[in-house]
């Protein structure tokens, strides 16, 4: 059992009844005002932090449909961690009927007794948090989580939450979060842009399709992007036939050995030739028609290649590349056992000095929008649950060698959304 495993006892509590309120269970509903209450917990407000981009669409609206739009939820209570050079915290709390509380319990209970908001939204990124042999950054995703759990078990009351990217950088905490939403019934929504964002072509992966090999291709580091380009791959891959059913192995390699490992592989070569043809950023020399993936060429341009090769319980491939200095987007690549592929580039226009929106962000806010005026997740936190533990087994696979590691203890298995959550423009 690999050093994030947990026992299947513990993937088991997922479903076990409550145990706070087993005769009266926590109940989902409004404060009672004409619109509802938010509550944002940011690690760090600065510009092009996620924390800014969150807040800023919360308090001044964002760009949906062709028009201006301004959410039909009100953000009225912050919790900052750390306020660096350039913080915008406090900036919005003047221009904005929004407080900054000292602690995560005020900014639930608004400095009261009890749970006194509609939804909370947990951005644990960016700032200076201590990192681990591994090179995980340890933010405090969990922990805050807890404290909000715990407003919730005094007040016996719940409300929707979304924890931004992945759970935690332990996998028995990643299991105890989507547990105690499952204890206390509470929406719980979790992860990245990447599978809401637009897609060029704007398609996705039909329902019940007989799939059996996925691909992407991104670029950034370990521990960060890896997890966009594994949503990326996980987003489309769990609408086969069957849904998902976890993760047996997990594999990650760097270097040569991306190739070395690749020369083994047929399909994936052809399916990572079929998503690099996606990307806008991927530029070939003249008269090269990207043929042969594992080249000479490939390797010259991206020499600190990362690949994640994951097996799926019942067969199914996913692989991952970062293949920085090749490429600067994220593209996908999926083949059906009759031989066709479908391919497609989830699309992040960056910000630059003269644009800051990275509307990227723009369908991740509307779909939390939705879950805290509906009640109801768009899709299932167990992808998430799943993305997370395929990151966490690929940094060990790296940080213990680039060995194989098999993955017990990603027994998830889950239905995907039957509608695409994906932003059509």
């Amino acid at each position: 059992m690999t050093a994030v495993a947990t026992s299947a006892a513990a993937v088991a509590f997922l479903e076990r009844p409550s145990a706070v309120f087993a005769k009266s269970p926590a109940k989902l509903f409004r404060t009672g005002s004409a619109r509802p209450k938010l509550a944002l917990l940011a690690t760090e407000v600065r510009r092009h932090s996620h924390a800014q981009h969150f807040i800023d669409r919360f308090l001044e609206g964002y760009g949906w449909q062709g028009r201006h739009y301004h959410p039909a939820v009100d953000l009225v209570s912050l919790y900052v961690d750390q306020f660096p050079e350039g913080d915008l915290s406090r900036d919005r709390a003047a221009r904005h009927p929004v407080k900054i509380y000292p602690t995560i319990a005020e900014a639930l209970t608004l400095g009261g007794a009890k749970l006194a908001v509609d939804g909370v939204v947990i951005i644990g990124e960016h700032g200076k948090y201590a990192r681990n042999e591994k090179g995980q950054t340890l933010y405090p995703r969990y922990k805050w989580f807890k404290e909000v759990v715990r407003v919730f078990e005094a007040s016996s009351r719940v409300v929707p939450v979304f924890n931004d990217k992945h759970l935690s950088t332990d996998w028995r905490e990643c299991v105890e979060m989507v547990a105690d939403s499952k204890r206390l019934d509470f929406p719980f929504l979790a992860g990245s842009s990447l599978p809401v964002t637009w897609r060029i072509p704007s398609i996705d992966m039909p329902l019940n399709t007989r799939l059996q090999e996925s691909v992407c291709v991104c670029y950034g580091s370990v521990d960060s992007y890896d997890f966009h380009g594994i949503e990326t791959a996980q987003c489309m891959s769990e609408r086969r036939r069957g849904g998902e059913v976890g993760v047996k192995s997990v594999h990650a390699v760097r270097g040569n050995k991306v190739w070395e490992t690749l020369e083994k592989r047929e399909s994936t070569q052809w399916l990572l030739r079929a998503a690099l043809n996606r990307s806008h950023t991927c530029k070939a020399p003249p008269g090269y028609t990207l043929s042969r993936p594992s080249g000479d060429w490939f390797r010259a341009s991206s020499p600190d290649a990362i690949a994640y090769f994951i097996e799926h319980r019942d067969g199914f491939k996913t692989t991952m590349f970062l293949l920085n200095g090749l490429v600067q987007d994220f593209t996908y690549a999926g083949l059906e056992r009759s031989g066709k592929n479908i391919s497609t580039q989830m699309h992040l226009p960056m910000p630059t000095r003269i644009s800051t929106t990275a509307d990227f962000f723009n369908p991740l806010v509307h779909h939390i929008e939705d879950m805290i005026l509906t009640g109801v997740a768009p899709y299932p936190i167990e992808r998430t649950l799943l993305t997370s533990g395929m990151t966490l087994s690929a940094v060990e696979s790296l940080h213990r060698e680039q060995i194989r590691l098999d993955t017990p203890e990603l027994n998830v298995a889950y239905r995907p959304a039957t509608n695409s959550t994906f932003w059509r423009a």
